[in-house]
C-alpha cells in the first residue's frame, strides 16, 4: 500500500495485500491491444479479500472525521457504499450524465480521446462537510480530479482520494527519485489539486491472464 502526498510512503508490509493483489484479475488486451485490463470482478467473488479491502479503507478513515464518502460510477459505488456503512458516513454517488433523476450540478474533464462528465445531486453534500473519494483504479487523475472539483463546488472539503489499484506508470509520476523530486510528480498532483491519493495495490503484469 502506497500514499502519494507531499512525499512518497513505501509500501506497507500488511500481509492481506498480497490477496488482494491476486484476487485481481488480468485480462490482456481488453478493451484494446496492449491494456492489461484489471478486472475487479474476481476480488468481489472473494469474500475474504472483498472483506480485506473494506476493512483497510474503514481503518484509515474510521477516525477522520469524515461525514461523506462519495463514490465515482460504477466500480467506485461497489467499494464506496462499503466503506460509507464502516465508518458511519453517508454514500454519493458521483454519476455519468443522464443517470440522477433530480437537479444536478455537472464538471467535465478530458479524456485521451474526447470528453466525459460527472454529475452529483444538488445538496447532496453541505458546507464544509469533509468528503473522501472512492474509485477502483486510478490512472492519469482525471476523472478524481473533476470529482474533486465537483465536491468543491458545492463547498465540500475533500480530505482525500483512495482507489483498490494505481497504475504502475502513476507510481513512477508522484513517486520521488533519488531524493531529488521527479517534476512529473507535480504535474500529476496539479491534477489532483494537491489531494492525497492512497492506493492498496499496484497492477499486476501477466503474460495470459488470470
Amino acid at each position: 500500500m502506497f500514499v502519494l502526498e507531499n512525499g512518497a510512503k513505501k509500501k506497507g508490509e500488511d500481509p492481506r495485500l498480497q490477496a488482494i493483489s491476486q484476487a485481481i484479475r488480468v485480462v490482456p488486451h481488453f478493451p484494446k491491444q496492449g491494456i492489461m485490463f484489471q478486472d475487479i470482478t474476481t476480488l468481489l467473488l472473494d469474500h475474504s479479500a472483498f472483506k480485506d479491502v473494506v476493512d483497510i479503507f474503514v481503518d484509515r478513515y474510521r477516525d477522520m472525521d469524515i461525514s461523506v464518502v462519495a463514490g465515482v460510477e460504477a466500480r467506485g459505488f461497489i467499494f464506496g457504499s462499503s466503506i460509507a456503512l464502516g465508518i458511519g458516513a453517508k454514500f454519493v454517488p458521483l454519476c455519468k450524465p443522464g443517470k440522477l433523476p433530480g437537479e444536478v450540478i455537472s464538471e467535465k474533464y478530458v479524456l485521451e480521446y474526447g470528453t466525459d462528465c460527472l454529475e452529483m445531486h444538488v445538496g447532496a453534500v453541505q458546507h464544509n462537510e469533509r468528503v473522501i473519494i472512492i474509485d477502483d483504479l486510478v490512472a492519469t487523475g482525471g476523472t478524481l480530479s473533476a470529482a474533486i472539483i465537483l465536491l468543491e463546488r458545492a463547498d465540500a472539503e475533500v480530505v482525500e482520494c483512495a482507489c483498490v489499484i494505481g497504475l504502475s506508470d502513476l507510481k513512477s509520476k508522484f513517486f520521488t527519485k533519488n531524493n531529488k523530486t521527479d517534476k512529473a510528480f507535480f504535474q500529476v498532483r496539479s491534477k489532483l489539486n494537491g489531494k492525497p491519493l492512497y492506493i492498496l495495490v499496484e497492477p499486476r503484469q501477466v503474460e495470459n491472464g488470470f
